[in-house]
């Protein structure tokens, strides 16, 4: 095989059976093109004038076939390696009926919303729906450059605008090229006035979950007042009992406790069961809602998690497999070799992104 490296070397046995398929595949195509030069083209009419033995091409072509084969056989219980058309520049019809290895292992990124608006003036937000500021936008675009060479085959955000925001730019960065598309369920008209008519654009989008129940907390008479004004008014030791404890709400306000039964419970019942089924999701939503979740991922205390601070747009990544979830961090470095050693399939996606984009 040509180009071979540690990667596929190390590969299980499944991924070498499936590029040793697809490399004789493309030997097959190159005997076919050397019949299609010299046929009259009536009987090829579908011909493609491509050099399907240069080595560009066929890096790319099976870098195509890994990110497509991997997107399909994390999602489906079988591996189905691309069907593509004539027009496409990877031309490989395969179906190879296996056992779904890869549905054991998902990857999760957790962000927090970008800096807002309302963050900038020092302002309790909670679910008043503010927009991110100009640094804030900055953060999701970083956070994007973060993890685009992560796959990510389903999102889910809060019902508020700074955390689809940062959903949506970080998105635009993604090598895939995918794009992210809010789901309108809220009614049968919504459904079907934002219905999609193309098997291919549904292919090339990823569906965006909103729901309210990874909102932030809801700070109730807090809302839109300045934080130092406010601990001049109560107290410094009264609004961070507010703030900082478990169980205590504001006036007319939710306690991180109440935040965590509905993100924790949402979580359980929408989110998990896509990763037990081999989906990498991506999850931007709130401080509160995401330590609610992080609190069950690594198995915190409610004296642990009120210490838990997570900073604006930057990612965290956890690994899902045989039913635990693994933190890996945040995926930023000097380089990202620590990133994606930690698994051999995101090692395989960011090779096969590598081959089929250079």
């Amino acid at each position: 095989m040509e180009n071979q490296n540690l990667l596929i070397e190390d590969m299980p046995t499944w991924w070498n059976a499936m590029y040793e398929m697809i490399e004789a595949d493309f030997e097959k195509r190159i005997v076919l093109d050397k019949m299609m030069a010299t046929s009259p083209s009536h009987y090829f009419p579908g011909r493609i004038q491509v050099k399907r033995n240069s080595v560009n091409f066929r890096r790319k072509s099976i870098g195509q076939a890994i990110i497509q084969s991997i997107d399909r056989s994390c999602s489906d219980q079988k591996l189905s390696i691309v069907h593509t058309s004539a027009s496409q520049s990877s031309i490989v019809d395969l179906v190879e009926q296996t056992p779904n290895k890869c549905a054991s292992e998902a990857a999760l990124i957790l962000i927090r919303h970008g800096e807002s608006m309302w963050n900038e003036r020092n302002l309790f937000t909670g679910c008043v729906d503010v927009p991110l500021n100009e640094k804030g936008v900055q953060e999701a675009i970083n956070a994007g450059r973060r993890i685009s060479n992560i796959p990510v085959d389903l999102i889910y955000t809060s019902s508020l605008i700074r955390a689809q925001m940062t959903a949506m730019l970080a998105m635009t960065q993604h090598r895939r090229k995918m794009v992210p598309v809010i789901m309108h369920d809220e009614s049968e008209q919504a459904k079907a006035w934002s219905q999609m008519y193309s098997a291919k654009t549904r292919m090339q989008s990823i569906p965006v979950v909103t729901a309210w129940q990874l909102n932030e907390r809801m700070y109730g008479e807090l809302q839109g007042l300045n934080k130092k004004e406010t601990a001049e008014r109560y107290g410094k030791d009264q609004v961070h009992e507010w703030r900082r404890s478990y169980d205590i709400p504001p006036p007319k306000g939710e306690s991180l406790k109440m935040c965590a039964e509905r993100a924790f419970s949402y979580f359980k019942e929408q989110i998990e069961p896509q990763l037990q089924s081999g989906k990498n999701v991506l999850i931007s939503a709130h401080g509160n809602s995401l330590r609610s979740i992080i609190m069950y991922l690594d198995q915190l205390t409610c004296h642990e998690v009120i210490s838990l601070e997570l900073s604006t747009g930057m990612p965290m990544l956890y690994i899902f497999k045989e039913g635990e979830f693994t933190r890996k961090g945040s995926p930023v470095g000097p380089t990202e070799v620590g990133v994606y050693a930690y698994t051999r399939n995101l090692a395989l996606y960011r090779q096969g992104l590598d081959e089929m984009l250079n």
